[in-house]
């Protein structure tokens, strides 16, 4: 049996196939980024998945695509939680950007491919090989114009009273913006990018708001600043986005695209579905 997963900080999803490319079964967990996670709440939150626990001892192939993978000691770690589970299988640990890579692109297209999800990141793809020339330092100083990004700015809106009277009586009906409570959550527990990205919810159900419209104009100019066009030649390419905050944004990252010359391309919400076909591509291959 073969286990393909793609996990971001908020969930994760498991899809299983046989040797035949057929589906056994598809469920779904919370995040598992081990960069902001314990070994003990990763091991936890795969061990109390119904699914994934009864069939720990058939996975003969583990292909995990995540985030928090970009730095060798939480590759280790979470192979360690695997190999403690997973007894039988092998195992592919992979950065997400490979997954977004694999889920976006067609075979041999030079593109530059962004994922916009809880975090960001973006990455040039030459048709082999990938390259990105940003090292992600996680969701303090970085992930512009990702979920927990605009969190931040939008509970920075809501306490320097920059946003209207009327959107901050809805904002605090829909969420307990206590200062202790928003400390508790960012300061003291586990997964504070996740807590931060829930707030995107609000904003992208009232994005037409012109003080939201900034805030994402922004997010997105810093983006496309400080990551695409690190490239030289992102003019000349198309431009692939994963996640769900590109879902949600397609028509202000086009808008903001154009302004700087450069191309959209494909938009994939959920990459799981992608990366299923790619593996399955390759056991055609294998026969």
């Amino acid at each position: 049996m073969i286990l393909i997963v793609d996990s971001g900080s908020t969930k994760t999803d498991w899809i299983s196939i046989d040797k035949k490319g057929e589906t056994v079964f598809s469920t779904q967990t919370l995040g598992l980024n081990p960069q902001v996670l314990s070994s003990a709440i990763l091991k936890e939150r795969i061990i109390n998945n119904f699914d994934l626990y009864q069939n720990r001892k058939n996975v003969t192939h583990l292909y995990f695509y995540g985030a928090g993978l970009g730095i060798n000691s939480t590759q280790r770690r979470i192979r360690k939680v695997f190999d403690e589970i997973f007894t039988n299988s092998e195992f592919v640990i992979k950065e997400d950007t490979f997954a977004a890579v694999y889920a976006a692109t067609k075979i041999g297209e030079k593109s530059i491919v962004c994922i916009l999800g809880t975090g960001s990141n973006c990455t040039y793809f030459d048709g082999k090989e990938i390259e990105q020339r940003v090292t992600s330092l996680g969701y303090i100083l970085m992930d512009e114009a990702s979920g927990n990004f605009y969190g931040k700015q939008l509970l920075r809106s809501y306490y320097f009273k920059t946003m209207s009277g009327e959107l901050s009586k809805e904002f605090e009906k829909e969420y307990d913006l206590s200062a202790d409570t928003v400390k508790e959550n960012i300061y003291r527990r586990e997964n504070p990018n996740t807590y931060l990205a829930t707030f995107s919810k609000f904003l992208i159900k009232h994005k037409k708001n012109e003080v939201f419209q900034d805030i994402i104009q922004k997010g997105l100019d810093r983006f496309i600043n400080h990551q695409i066009l690190q490239f030289e030649n992102a003019k000349d390419v198309p431009i692939h986005f994963i996640g769900s905050i590109s879902f949600f944004l397609k028509e202000e990252i086009e808008k903001a695209l154009k302004l700087k010359g450069l191309t959209m391309g494909r938009l994939v919400q959920r990459p799981i579905d992608e990366l299923v076909k790619y593996h399955k591509s390759l056991i055609d291959i294998d026969q």
